[in-house]
């Protein structure tokens, strides 16, 4: 008999069934701006597919399974044989193999590489963050490797492929492989020099036996893994594969999974070392040198990741809005909201825009362009992976309390909204990698001014911000207190460049207005109402 007195009516439908690529104008827009016109078609293709996955009902799936079913450990087989193996659940394996067969991986050697596999990262990851670290980690591995050219060339085409294959055998034996890192121990934290595993040399040239701890080591199921230890010369960075050539396993006792806030799908662990076997990566005592780029590069991903969540966020409170009846029309259509949803998508095209930016910088490799990186990088990073938490909460508050279920979505993204900026050295490290990068490299802030003086003249705002800069910039007056205000606004002087040069002239003059010249308040849905807020909505609303 049916219910006469629950009829379910005024609700959003899920967000479903399209394209996460295609309806994301300033992703794609970005991507047509920094791929060469002979690469683009089969960039868009490419991004096209994964987007079209990315948003399927199976891929969205995939997610909740593998978040409602985190990785679990195997120190022991049934008899008693140490393994130390991590267990996942089928859906993990199938986000991370859809991901390395599009590429994700593979940026080092090929046209467009990096802003094609960051527009990937940034799709891909709205469907499950959780996979991304694997993913980076993997990625960034390349550069470390390639201080030694032996070592790259029995590594990077295995770390490049687009084969995924799951379990642990001899990397030689296997299509494709993963990389993990880890870097921190107990005491010290991001502080890696204050590392205490000790790497005692053997017979074989480069070879040593590791004896320490990792307090942080993420995704160990990995293949192999870059890691930090003493040697007689100092702080110097090692491989450590999990299976060695012969087939037997590498000592690599898993203590425990950690019990994180979120990222619950992928499986990060704390390790020992005891007599464990290792090739040295570089020369000894250059540890921190040989991991910089690698360091690098993932916090790039951290920008990406950000971005990421801030755009799925926003594409669901704006969706929600445009199906939602309250107080006599749509929530869309009513002033305040549509205050509220433009100004979270200014906070997210300004965030794709600028890791778009940095990626396409990579692709350049220039020494102009890596000397704007090394300011630009840890920059971004602050200041992107901030502004992540306060955009996916209030982007759920758009969705009432529809946004606090589970069944939403919202809480998960919300769970991991905070993750970017912990990983690869928290806000304060970035911002005194900014001032280290000033003091030391005077090329990289000529870099960083250029860059963003190609927009000046285009906005007052924007000229009085950059004005600021330069006088805050002269002052070392207390420089070390000051770093986070000092790093913020290069990142949002940096962020008003790029829109004003390249974002249609409603977001530009919103971002100026509210970003760069005082007209805001302290919390989102303050713009100044005079500005063409409806125009930013749509622009950021995905259509199914």
């Amino acid at each position: 008999m049916a219910a006469t007195t629950h009829t379910v009516t005024n609700q959003a439908p899920p967000l479903v069934g399209y394209d996460v690529y295609t309806s994301d104008r300033a992703l794609t827009e970005a991507v047509e701006r920094h791929v060469a016109p002979e690469l683009i078609e089969e960039a868009r293709e490419e991004l096209r597919e994964l987007g079209r996955t990315a948003g399927s009902s199976q891929a969205q799936e995939w997610g909740v399974q593998a978040n409602e079913n985190p990785p679990k450990l195997r120190t022991h087989d049934r008899y008693g044989n140490r393994i130390d193996e991590v267990e996942f659940h089928p859906a993990w394996h199938r986000l991370l193999g859809h991901a390395v067969s599009a590429g994700l991986t593979n940026a080092w050697g090929r046209p467009a590489g990096h802003v094609r596999r960051a527009a990937g990262f940034l799709v891909w990851t709205q469907a499950e963050a959780g996979n991304g670290c694997p993913l980076s980690m993997t990625h960034a591995s390349v550069p470390a490797l390639r201080t030694d050219p032996a070592l790259a060339a029995e590594w990077e085409p295995r770390l490049t492929s687009q084969m995924y294959e799951e379990g642990l055998r001899p990397a030689s034996l296997k299509a494709g492989a993963l990389f993990g890192m880890g870097m921190t121990e107990k005491q010290g934290g991001s502080d890696v020099r204050a590392n205490t595993t000790r790497a005692e040399p053997i017979a074989g040239d480069g070879e040593y036996l590791l004896t320490g701890h990792k307090w942080f080591c993420s995704a160990p199921m990995s293949d192999g893994f870059l890691v930090l230890g003493q040697a007689a010369g100092g702080l110097t960075c090692f491989l450590v594969p999990r299976v060695l050539q012969d087939g037997t396993r590498n000592v690599f006792r898993i203590q425990r999974l950690k019990d994180k806030l979120g990222n619950r799908s992928n499986a990060s662990s704390e390790v020992e070392f005891d007599g464990t076997w290792a090739r040295r990566v570089g020369d000894e005592g250059r540890g921190v040198r040989t991991i910089i780029e690698m360091v690098a590069a993932t916090r790039l991903d951290c920008v990406l990741g950000s971005a990421a969540l801030m755009r799925q966020s926003v594409a669901q409170a704006i969706h929600h809005s445009a199906y939602r009846s309250a107080f006599g029309g749509l929530l869309i259509d009513k002033p305040l909201m549509r205050n509220v949803l433009a100004d979270l998508a200014l906070e997210s095209e300004a965030a794709t825009a600028l890791a778009l930016r940095l990626a396409a910088a990579y692709d350049a490799d220039t020494e102009e362009e890596r000397a704007f990186l090394r300011l630009a990088v840890p920059a971004a990073k602050y200041w992107v992976t901030k502004r992540c938490t306060p955009t996916v909460a209030e982007a759920l508050e758009c969705l009432g309390g529809n946004g606090y279920v589970e069944e939403s979505g919202m809480p998960r993204l919300l769970r991991e909204s905070p993750l970017n900026s912990i990983w690869e050295g928290s806000g304060n490290v970035q911002a005194l990698d900014v001032l280290r990068a000033l003091q030391r490299e005077p090329q990289a802030l000529n870099a960083f001014l250029q860059e963003v003086g190609k927009a000046r003249g285009a906005d007052h705002r924007l000229d009085g911000a950059i004005k600021d800069l330069l006088t805050e910039l002269a002052d070392l007056n207390g420089i070390e207190a000051r770093a986070r205000r000092l790093v913020e606004r290069m990142a949002l002087v940096l962020q008003g460049s790029l829109l004003v040069r390249w974002a249609p002239p409603e977001v530009a003059d919103a971002f100026c207005a509210s970003r760069l010249g005082g007209d805001w308040g302290a919390a989102f849905g303050t713009l100044p109402h005079t500005l063409d807020l409806a125009s930013i909505v749509d622009r950021a609303r995905a259509v199914v």
